[in-house]
């Protein structure tokens, strides 16, 4: 039987709380190890269970999702931890980063989502909008390099590369959705959801990150492959 990660679940509401337990739970290949009130339950449970992951929630009472992360990274670099959050300012995601989270995923993102991020951070890598900043902190100033631009076009659907190209391109909602045969209230999910990967909170940051990106003289193959142009 293959060997199931442990997740310590850092929440200060008891109802989320249990409600990511359970959720985790239900996953084959996860395990909860442990539960947490507050940061300073959760940096003394990390020593003593020693999980594989951590889901952290960033606004606790005692110490801050972010000390702890900061606390726990020092004490332990090898859990990982993926900082959940109502927050997705660019302040936020800097602050987790340099604490060392290796995720940041919103809390209105669905279980799936979650579950994706659980993942790849288990084999090691980090989300997109963690990345850009990584990157962006390395080299302040600079915009994110070719490869890092192909790396985060490459966590995009095709659905989402059209979207976001015609959202650079300064189309509304409902302009996008006749171009590509959907409704308005469709597109604006895809919005949503491209500011969550991309870590921004309007559409004037979601433009101003797709032209940073470069989207407009990126390759249309992947989304016209899909039939979504």
């Amino acid at each position: 039987m293959a060997t199931k990660h442990r997740v310590l679940i850092a929440e200060d509401q008891h109802l989320l709380r249990g409600g990511l337990c359970a959720m985790v739970s239900s996953l084959p290949d996860y395990a909860v190890a442990g539960e947490a009130p507050d940061g300073l339950a959760v940096c003394r449970l990390a020593n003593e269970l020693l999980p594989d992951l951590i889901l952290m929630d960033l606004s606790m009472p005692c110490m801050s999702g972010i000390e702890a992360i900061a606390v726990i990274k020092h004490q332990t670099p090898s859990i990982r931890i993926i900082a959940l959050t109502i927050h997705c300012s660019d302040e936020h995601v800097r602050e987790s980063l340099a604490a060392g989270a290796d995720a940041y995923v919103m809390k209105d993102a669905s279980f799936d989502e979650l579950v994706s991020e659980m993942r790849l951070v288990m084999q090691g890598g980090h989300n997109a909008a963690l990345d850009q900043h990584r990157q962006q902190a390395m080299c302040p100033g600079l915009l994110p390099g070719a490869s890092l631009q192909t790396q985060i076009w490459d966590t995009l659907s095709g659905r989402e590369r059209s979207v976001l190209r015609l959202v650079a391109q300064g189309h509304t909602n409902r302009e996008v959705g006749k171009r590509l045969n959907l409704s308005p209230k469709t597109i604006e999910k895809h919005r949503a959801s491209l500011m969550r990967k991309l870590g921004v909170t309007n559409v004037t940051g979601l433009v101003r990150t797709a032209l940073d990106m470069g989207v407009l003289a990126l390759p249309r193959e992947a989304d016209e492959f899909n039939g979504f142009i």
